[in-house]
């Protein structure tokens, strides 16, 4: 069966700004209160949506979240009109404007755990909303998510879109950043590789950072989706989480049958059993980064892992490229990894693509972070809702409606505005005109 991996990046709002809200992600901390570009964002992460089409590959996006959440802070007993709400917010609490105005949905990769078609039991692609319990700036983004991904993959006899697992920090899930599906081929059936943070046996005082995935979050979401024969359960090193590694694809990133890793990604021991239950079931190829060539933490700093493992464009898996980050080329241990590697024929990763992500970067989260993997049949390809596939007349569009409503820049001071809020309604409002989706976001049904 023809197959292919599609990406969907996540289209970066105009409330794009670093509030460093995620405790363990040090770039957001660095960054933490600094002046952001909404608009450079936006065009950076359309630019990197052009590079790939351009390279031959299926891209497509996912809607940015409805931010401010007003509805957030209803919850939280604030009432009247959303602009009254925000003004008493910016009084009384505010605090929680960095909450509702997180821009962290633009990292698509949380977003969800995906299931093939060819993987699961009921032969449909499964996608199972992230938590994100572990922040709460995260914790409020799977209702949208949902309705996202209900949006974009609408047919219930080809896609199931369930709902996030319950918000409990025992079912902590912060979606495909901790999976990974490996095959011989899009088409063919494959495995289902989840990371994990904790397990009831982990020792916590271990850890001076989160470690946000658990085993049993993971185990549900492979039940879920009815991969639970299919599926490897990896866990992460505590070393990892420690140096920064909030998620797995910090410090790991797979396609195909390659585990492209670093040596200091994984519990030794979990990793050895991982690796022997993956070879008896794929060719796997892994490909491990040693510490004496690239340290833990030039790895995390510069996001090696976090870029794309992509194979060619034809979908041959023989032949792969990674779409890096410029900050790899900018570190000098890296980059002189990477050249090697390009070089070494004995794996397939032959090619780097080096993109400008770098306000995302300066939020945490690379070119990676900034997608959500889904392998589709050609007849589900042509099941996705049109208006969320891209080409570059679509391209276009989006980055005229960027440079149209979007702020050059923006200090967090600035979210206590109310104008502000008009500013992200009117742009939200502008977006669905683009896409002719009609009232999406709720403030359209008001």
């Amino acid at each position: 069966m023809t197959a292919y991996e599609v990406n969907f990046d996540g289209l970066i709002g105009p409330n794009h700004n670093y509030s460093g809200l995620a405790f363990g992600n040090l770039a957001s901390s660095r960054n933490a209160r600094n002046t952001s570009s909404p608009r450079q964002a936006a065009l950076q992460g359309l630019e990197k949506m052009r590079t790939l089409h351009h390279l031959g590959y299926r891209q497509g996006f996912l809607l940015p979240q409805l931010r401010p959440d007003v509805a957030t802070l209803r919850r939280l007993g604030f009432s009247g009109g959303d602009r009254s709400i925000i003004n008493k917010a910016a009084r009384q609490a505010p605090q929680l404007l960095s909450m509702i105005y997180s821009a962290s949905s633009m990292w698509a990769a949380n977003a969800a755990t995906v299931t093939p078609s060819a993987d699961s039991a009921d032969g449909r692609l499964h996608f199972t909303p992230a938590n994100l319990v572990t922040t709460s700036h995260r914790a409020i983004e799977h209702p949208q998510t949902q309705r996202c991904l209900e949006t974009v993959f609408a047919d219930p006899d080809k896609f199931a879109v369930h709902q996030a697992l319950p918000s409990q920090n025992r079912f902590a899930d912060e979606g495909a950043a901790n999976h990974t599906r490996l095959s011989a081929g899009y088409g063919e059936r494959g495995v289902g590789l989840f990371v994990y943070g904790r397990d009831n046996r982990t020792n916590l005082s271990s850890l001076h950072f989160p470690a946000r995935q658990t085993l049993e979050a993971s185990e549900a979401v492979a039940r879920q989706h009815g991969i639970s024969e299919r599926a490897v359960f990896l866990q992460q090193s505590a070393e990892a989480i420690n140096a920064g590694a909030f998620h797995n694809d910090v410090v790991a990133v797979g396609n195909g049958t390659v585990l492209f890793f670093h040596e200091q990604a994984f519990e030794a021991q979990s990793q050895a059993d991982a690796f022997a239950d993956l070879s008896e079931r794929l060719p796997l190829q892994p490909v491990c980064v040693p510490r004496d060539q690239v340290s833990l933490e030039d790895a995390i700093s510069s996001y090696l892992f976090n870029s794309q493992l992509l194979a060619d464009a034809d979908g041959n898996l023989e032949r792969m490229r990674l779409i890096a980050p410029t900050e790899c080329r900018d570190n000098p241990a890296v980059n002189a990894y990477l050249a090697q590697l390009a070089e070494d024929n004995s794996q397939p990763i032959g090619d780097v693509e080096f993109v400008d992500v770098r306000q995302s970067m300066s939020n945490g989260g690379g070119p990676a972070c900034l997608r959500l993997r889904v392998v589709l049949t050609e007849e589900e390809l042509a099941a996705v809702n049109p208006a969320f596939m891209l080409d570059d007349t679509r391209i276009d569009q989006l980055q005229a409606w960027v440079n149209d409503y979007y702020r050059d820049e923006l200090d967090p001071s600035e979210l206590k505005d109310p104008d502000f809020l008009n500013e992200c309604y009117t742009a939200y409002d502008a977006l669905t005109q683009v896409l002719g989706i009609g009232s999406y976001y709720d403030f359209q049904h008001a």
